[in-house]
């Protein structure tokens, strides 16, 4: 056997070793491809179900939405029905204040009228007295 041959049968063996070990890369290769193709179906259709269940999931809302907004809008009518009642009782308790402040000037000043006519009577009752007097001394 020549030189040449040695090298011919050198280089068909690891030629044969080269292909085995790619036959057996590419038959994994293809179970994995497979698993993946697998898997992708499996998230496909998970995917297609969460995508289902969100939309129904936005249909509730919108519609719960829908029904707040709604009875809100009724509602707004007696926050705006308390919002004038607590001005109006605002308005009550500062007028209620303001009478207050007057009942109790004119009250100082019924009490001043009251002393002077206390005095105005207490003079008129000693000028009456004088004038009996007077008038006793008179007709002596």
């Amino acid at each position: 056997m020549t030189f040449g041959q040695l090298a011919g049968i050198i280089a068909a063996i690891a030629f044969l070793v080269l292909v085995v070990f790619m036959c057996r890369v590419l038959s994994r290769l293809v179970k994995t491809v497979s698993q993946l193709t697998k898997s992708m179906s499996s998230l496909t259709k998970d995917a297609d179900n969460i995508s289902d269940q969100v939309e129904q999931l936005l249909d509730k809302t919108n519609t719960l939405m829908a029904d707040i907004n709604e009875k809100s809008q009724k509602v707004e009518p007696l926050f705006d029905t308390i919002v004038d009642l607590s001005e109006s009782v605002s308005d009550l308790n500062e007028a209620s204040r303001g009478m207050a402040s007057k009942i109790a000037a004119t009250a100082k000043d019924t009490s001043k009228m009251k002393q002077a006519s206390t005095l105005f009577s207490v003079g008129k009752h000693a000028f009456n007295a004088i004038n009996k007097a007077k008038s006793k001394k008179d007709k002596k």
